[in-house]
């Protein structure tokens, strides 16, 4: 009787794992327009925010200039991070960069989920962060 009991124990605890599996991932419409907000206000930081910043710190005559090599940069950017960037540093490959299975965001369906948000909204958040980073150098 007691080893009965012993064997039902281990068979049951046996099955745990397949009952805690995890879900398959879901993309939750909070999260998702919380990202956009955030990816709105880098955008909105990057363009006006810092190019207007630098361009009141130096010299009259080359405001122009400034507003213009941030303004630039910040294309070229957004430019990179689409046809290759984004794969580079964030495609399943080795530890220190991806693959180019996303390269111009090809493989990538629109209903994908990373987390609990769409990966379309992980691109461009992500991106803008890159195009700030590359207007804070010029600057």
């Amino acid at each position: 009787m007691k080893i009965a009991t012993i064997k039902t124990g281990l068979a049951s605890l046996a099955m745990l794992p397949g009952l805690v599996m995890a879900a398959p991932a879901v993309a939750d419409k909070a999260d998702n327009a919380f990202m956009m907000i955030c990816t709105a206000l880098v955008l909105f930081m990057t363009i006006p925010g810092i190019a207007l910043f630098y361009g009141g710190l130096i010299r009259g005559k080359n405001v122009l200039s400034m507003l213009t090599q941030v303004t630039v940069t910040f294309a070229l950017v957004c430019i990179l991070w689409v046809v290759y960037g984004y794969s580079l540093a964030f495609g399943e490959g080795n530890n220190f960069f991806g693959n180019i299975n996303w390269l111009m965001l090809k493989n990538i369906e629109l209903t994908a989920v990373m987390g609990s948000i769409y990966q379309y909204i992980h691109v461009a958040f992500q991106g803008s962060f890159a195009c700030i980073t590359v207007g804070l150098i010029v600057g």
